[in-house]
């Protein structure tokens, strides 16, 4: 008796999805017939209210094909209608970007998408929210696609949304990019002392204003090494990989990445409430 009214239970929930499917879809019952290769009465009969049978695998697979949904949420398996190809779509896609994370569009949109959630971010370079109008002028003068002005007002733009947001932003850096900074080594080869002073200056003033809302911790490379990457709150994650973006959306990714990003803080060499004491000593 239990396996008949789990039977009828199947049957129904699979006629009932199938009625929705082809609602959504906006197709008759003959184009559905046509498409899945069987008679109209094949249709008509999966779709009658007596009938207890669910049809073959063959037939259940085609009406998702036609449908465009998943076979195993027609069956009541999934409450997800999406095929498995589309949900991977939907998890993880790749965006074209410029050089930079903070300063591009894609990212600012995502923040904005994330507003009262934590924002987790490695940066690629030091954060571009937080450089002077000289070191931006320095970085992006090579460019061709975008003018120095033009991350200049983007900064600013950023820079007030991070004043004013209801998010946490947390930001790990490896230590040696700011020492190599402060030096003028590798990456920052060529900038001038005067330069390099008023960008750790700037940096000192906007931490002392926005902590503890703006949180930054240095990790020691030589044992942790990140990627360039961003997590959204438990929205999405994104890792930026110079000329595109890899975002996930899906859970498990997203709280992997979390994970990550909260070990270079447990591990870190230069806690945040330490960071303005050593811009300072950097500047000294």
């Amino acid at each position: 008796m239990q396996n008949t009214a789990s039977r009828l239970g199947r049957a129904a929930a699979f006629r009932e999805r199938l009625i929705a499917a082809l609602t959504t879809a906006g197709m008759s019952r003959a184009a559905l017939a046509r498409a899945v290769g069987v008679d109209r009465s094949t249709v008509t009969q999966m779709l009658a209210e007596e009938d207890a049978r669910i049809p073959g695998g063959h037939i259940v697979a085609g009406c998702a094909q036609a449908l465009d949904v998943s076979a195993d949420w027609l069956l009541g398996l999934s409450d997800r209608p999406e095929q498995a190809g589309k949900l991977l779509a939907t998890s993880l896609s790749i965006s074209e970007t410029g050089r930079a994370t903070t300063l591009d569009d894609q990212i600012f949109a995502w923040q904005r998408e994330a507003e009262g959630y934590k924002i987790r971010h490695v940066p690629a370079t030091l954060p571009d929210i937080l450089k002077t109008e000289a070191v931006l002028q320095w970085e992006y003068a090579p460019l061709t696609h975008r003018r120095p002005d033009q991350a200049i007002d983007a900064a600013a733009a950023r820079l007030d949304w991070l004043a004013l947001t209801l998010s946490d932003y947390e930001m790990a850096m490896p230590a040696h990019e700011l020492e190599s900074f402060a030096k003028a080594e590798g990456y920052y080869s060529g900038l001038s002392a005067e330069i390099r002073a008023a960008q750790l200056d700037w940096m000192a003033e906007i931490y002392d204003r926005l902590y503890p809302a703006l949180r930054i911790v240095l990790f020691d490379a030589r044992t942790t090494f990140s990627a360039p990457v961003t997590v959204f709150g438990p929205k999405m994650a994104v890792i930026y990989m110079g000329r595109h973006y890899l975002a996930f959306r899906d859970r498990d990714r997203v709280r992997a990445m979390t994970q990550h990003f909260d070990g270079l803080v447990r591990e870190a060499v230069v806690p945040s409430h330490q960071f303005l004491e050593t811009l300072n000593a950097l500047r000294g």
